[in-house]
């Protein structure tokens, strides 16, 4: 089971006057809740300042005096999205670089995630210690963008995963039980929310993690009351790191198709499973697609140097010669084939993209394309917004205060302005955001009609 954490998402700066809170009434909303319950229709939903108040049937609702009214006629409130897997900074230009880590860089993609309605997201691992700052700042109330939980730098394999270039402080690669250890007491001697670390052998080419490394990793943090999620590929890889007590599978088996005994030990210990679609669909879909490239709801959420990458003619081409295409979209085939299974087994299937891990995976973006990849494999629109709010709520224990639309939560919404319900690409027609009350601008802003 999740062990036992204390966290807190940011609040509003505290005053020693009292100051008068506004209220905002959202009128006849369809509201779908984040519980996976079918939506409230013609609802009102009354805000004050950074909270909700209340969330009833239109007619059983009187609105307070001099509250501001939004009349939501035909348009549908759900909460604001939690990425259970995400990463920062990590991306310069077109290319990965350890020197993308900065203050900047960082801040940048806190508040792309944050304009795409994306208001929490866990960066999960190769994070610099400069990140504790902003989430303390943000914790305070000083700073915008999606509320940030940190999965310190993580814990690799030397020679081995993850692939990426990392800073000295921004990766561990531990090799016996004791380093690793140290390691976790170093995370949580810096007040980390999660740990992370990678269990897989990138297709039988480089080392692995060994059991014995990766226990100690988990009974360690399990000592500071931290949770542990692990990047993984392999059934046999995702059994084991079950049984040895991880709480989160931050990736789709991919391998092979899953089996009972994986379903069972996975609700026997309660272990959350993060599809993250978008990994493997990354590595074609912009070249199966190339539209895609010219979409608006991209262009406001990639840089120049990826969109130029994505858009050249040689790009498609590369994609399609390059020998490991061929595996990627296997494994996406796989990891949809999982998802329908675990799911409707009662596994905790929460919501994850790995988006900033690399240029084709992009903040803000990735996300509505994994809730439309979640549905594609089976999962219904309301289903799919379940995973990415509540669920995720539950993954970070923070449902009470966000992940779903309820009297007492954080005005963590998002205000659309066609039904998720009818087509699931309705998430990206934003027409109003709130985070934790405040009105934020949407990347692209849909008017009311």
């Amino acid at each position: 089971m999740l062990a036992a954490i204390a966290l807190a998402l940011p609040l509003l700066p505290f005053s020693a006057h009292p100051q008068v809170k506004p209220t905002t009434a959202i009128e006849h909303v369809r509201v779908i809740d984040g519980t996976g319950r079918q939506p409230l229709e013609n609802g009102t939903v009354i805000l004050e300042g950074s909270r909700i108040v209340s969330v009833s049937a239109q007619k059983a609702q009187s609105v307070p005096k001099g509250a501001q009214i939004i009349d939501a006629t035909g348009q549908t409130l759900i909460p604001g999205l939690i990425n259970a897997h995400g990463h920062l900074a990590l991306i310069d230009g077109a290319k990965n670089s350890a020197a993308a880590y900065t203050e900047e860089n960082v801040l940048a993609e806190l508040r792309i995630y944050e304009r795409y309605g994306v208001t929490t997201m866990l960066s999960l691992g190769l994070n610099r210690d400069l990140i504790y700052p902003i989430r303390d700042r943000q914790r305070d109330g000083d700073l915008d963008g999606a509320s940030v939980f940190v999965a310190d730098r993580g814990n690799g394999v030397v020679d081995g995963a993850p692939p990426l270039p990392a800073a000295p402080d921004q990766l561990y690669r531990p090799r016996t039980p004791d380093e690793a250890r140290q390691d976790v007491q170093a995370a949580a001697a810096r007040h980390t929310d999660f740990i992370k670390m990678w269990v897989d052998n990138l297709y039988n080419t480089k080392p692995e993690m060994q059991p014995t490394i990766y226990q100690a990793i988990i009974d360690e943090a399990h000592r500071h009351h931290i949770p542990v999620a692990a990047h993984v590929y392999r059934l046999a890889d995702a059994k084991a790191l079950v049984n040895a007590g991880v709480d989160v599978l931050a990736h789709s088996v991919r391998d092979t198709t899953v089996d009972q005994e994986l379903i069972d030990a996975m609700k026997q210990h309660g272990t959350f499973y993060l599809p993250t679609f978008t990994v493997d669909e990354s590595f074609f879909v912009f070249a199966d697609h190339p539209e895609f490239a010219n979409d608006p709801f991209l262009e406001h959420a990639a840089n120049p140097a990826i969109l130029a990458m994505l858009r050249s003619p040689d790009y498609r081409k590369s994609v399609e010669q390059n020998p490991s295409t061929a595996q990627h979209r296997k494994d996406f085939a796989n990891a949809q084939h999982n998802l329908k299974l675990l799911y409707d087994a009662g596994v905790k299937v929460g919501f994850g993209t790995d988006s900033g891990a690399m240029p084709t995976r992009i903040p803000g973006y990735a996300e509505h394309r994994e809730l439309e990849l979640m549905v594609a494999a089976g999962l219904t629109p309301i289903e799919a917004i379940h995973c990415a709010t509540q669920v995720n709520a539950q993954l970070l224990q923070i449902t009470s205060q966000t992940g779903t639309i309820a009297a007492g939560k954080q005005a963590d919404l998002i205000l659309l302005s066609a039904n998720p319900a009818d087509n699931i690409q309705n998430t990206r027609k934003i027409a109003h955001i709130w985070h934790n009350g405040r009105t934020v601008e949407p990347a692209i802003a849909i008017a009311a009609k």
